[in-house]
C-alpha cells in the first residue's frame, strides 16, 4: 500500500425526512443562493420541503442548471452571488447542480484572470464560498468529495478540477427524493458509480486487501440492487442502498493508498463535450475496450474481479478476462445502457477526433500513464493489440 492522507470534512445527513435538518444546518448563514436544475424538484415535493426549511432565511433562487453544467451559466451565477452578497450556496439536485455550485463557490474568490483557468489547471484556488447539498440523484459522489466537472459548450470542452476548499459542509441524502427519477437516470447513476469504483480498483495489484474488499462490496451491492432500482425506484431500502453506494464509490476512501486510472472518464468526457452524450453512457462504451486493451497491465485485478464479482475462476487467463468484460457489458445492458460504440450513432471518425484533441493537450491517461491517442482509437473501436 502506498502512503496516503485521507481528509473528508463532509457531514452526511442520511435518511427519510432529513431535509428538515436544513434549518439547523443553516442557522448561522445570512444570505443563501438556492441553486437547482430544471424544475423537477417542484414536481416531486423537494422544492417545497427546502423552502419550508428556509423559512426566516434570506435566500435567492437560481434555477436551470443543466446536466453537464455550462461554464457561462455558472458565471451568470457568480455575478448574481456577488451582487447579492451571498455567503452560502445550497445545491438541491444531482451531481451536476452540485458541481456547478462548487465551481461558482471557487470562481467568486478567484484572484487570477478568467475563472476558466481553474478548469484547465492554470488557476490556484485559495478560498471558496461555503456550500451544502440536498442530493436528489445518486451517481457522481460529488456530495462527499472535492471534485467538479464543468462543460463549456461554446468551445466544446468538458474539464474537471478538485480542491479541498469546495468540499460541501454538509450533504443531505434522503432516498425518497429519488422516487421521481426516470429509469434512464437511475441506470445512468448505477453505471457511473460502478465505473467510479473500477477507476480506483481495476489498476495495479498492491497489498491493499481492505480497499479491494471495500470496492468489491460497493460493486456487489450495485449488482444486487441495481436491477431492482431500475425496475421500481420507489422501494425505499433499494434506493437507500443505491444512494449510499454511489456516495462511497467516490468519497475517496476506496482510493486510499492505491493506484488510480481515470482514463475511462477522460475519454468519456470528450464524447460528452463533442456529442452531448450522457456521461454514464460514454463510460459504458469506453470501459469494455479499455479493459480489453489494457488486459496485460491489469491482468491480476481483472482476474480478481472475474472471480470475486462474477464467480469466474475456470479457464485460461484470456478466457476469464473476456468473460468478466462480457458480464460487465451484460449488466449494463440489463439496465438499459448500451455498451457498443456503434450504438452511439455518431461520426465514424470520432475516435480519431477525440485522440487528436487529447494528444493536442499533451494529456496522458491511465495508472501507467501509457494511454495516448493511438490507444484511445483502439479503445473506442474495441481493437486488440
Amino acid at each position: 500500500m502506498k502512503n496516503f492522507q485521507y481528509y473528508n470534512p463532509v457531514r452526511v445527513v442520511f435518511g427519510k425526512g432529513t431535509i428538515r435538518e436544513l434549518k439547523k444546518l443553516l442557522r448561522d448563514k445570512s444570505k443563501i443562493l438556492f441553486l437547482y436544475g430544471g424544475g423537477s424538484i417542484k414536481k416531486n415535493g423537494v422544492y417545497d420541503q427546502v423552502v419550508e426549511a428556509l423559512k426566516g432565511k434570506d435566500f435567492i433562487e437560481y434555477s436551470g442548471i443543466q446536466a453537464n453544467p455550462d461554464y457561462e451559466d455558472c458565471m451568470n451565477c457568480v455575478l448574481l452571488a456577488e451582487k447579492e452578497n451571498v455567503d452560502f450556496i445550497l445545491s438541491v439536485g444531482g451531481g451536476s447542480v452540485l458541481d456547478a455550485a462548487k465551481f461558482i463557490a471557487a470562481a467568486i474568490y478567484y484572484e487570477g484572470g478568467e475563472p476558466w483557468e481553474i478548469l484547465i489547471g492554470k488557476g490556484r484556488i485559495k478560498k471558496a464560498l461555503p456550500l451544502g447539498s440536498v442530493l436528489t440523484l445518486p451517481a457522481t459522489g460529488s456530495e462527499m468529495n472535492a471534485n467538479s466537472v464543468i462543460s463549456r459548450r461554446e468551445i466544446g470542452e468538458k474539464r474537471a478540477f478538485s480542491s479541498p476548499h469546495v468540499y460541501p459542509e454538509f450533504s443531505i441524502l434522503d432516498p425518497e427524493t429519488t422516487y421521481s427519477l426516470s429509469k434512464r437516470q437511475v441506470a445512468n447513476g448505477i453505471v457511473d458509480a460502478w465505473v467510479h469504483v473500477l477507476e480506483q480498483y481495476m489498476t495495479t495489484s498492491l497489498d491493499s486487501p481492505l480497499q479491494d474488499r471495500q470496492a468489491e462490496a460497493v460493486l456487489l451491492t450495485l449488482l444486487e440492487e441495481g436491477p431492482k432500482a431500475v425496475l421500481s425506484n420507489k422501494d425505499y431500502e433499494v434506493q437507500a442502498n443505491i444512494m449510499w453506494c454511489s456516495t462511497n464509490a467516490l468519497n475517496g476512501l476506496i482510493g486510499c493508498g492505491v493506484d488510480q486510472d481515470w482514463a475511462t472518464h477522460g475519454i468519456g468526457h470528450e464524447l460528452t463535450a463533442l456529442y452531448g452524450i450522457d456521461h454514464a453512457r460514454t463510460l459504458a462504451v469506453v470501459l469494455p475496450g479499455l479493459l480489453s486493451l489494457m488486459r496485460k497491465q491489469k491482468e491480476q485485478k481483472l482476474l480478481q474481479y472475474a472471480e470475486r464479482i462474477w464467480g469466474i475462476s475456470m479457464g485460461d487467463t484470456n478466457v476469464r478476462i473476456d468473460e468478466a468484460i462480457a458480464r460487465t457489458c451484460l449488466f449494463f445492458e440489463s439496465l438499459g445502457v448500451d455498451t457498443r460504440y456503434s450504438d452511439l450513432g455518431i461520426d465514424e471518425d470520432a475516435p480519431e477526433k477525440i485522440a487528436a484533441r487529447i494528444d493536442g493537450r499533451n494529456e496522458v491517461f491511465g495508472e501507467g500513464q501509457n494511454i495516448r491517442g493511438p490507444e484511445i482509437i483502439k479503445i473506442l473501436k474495441n481493437l486488440k493489440d
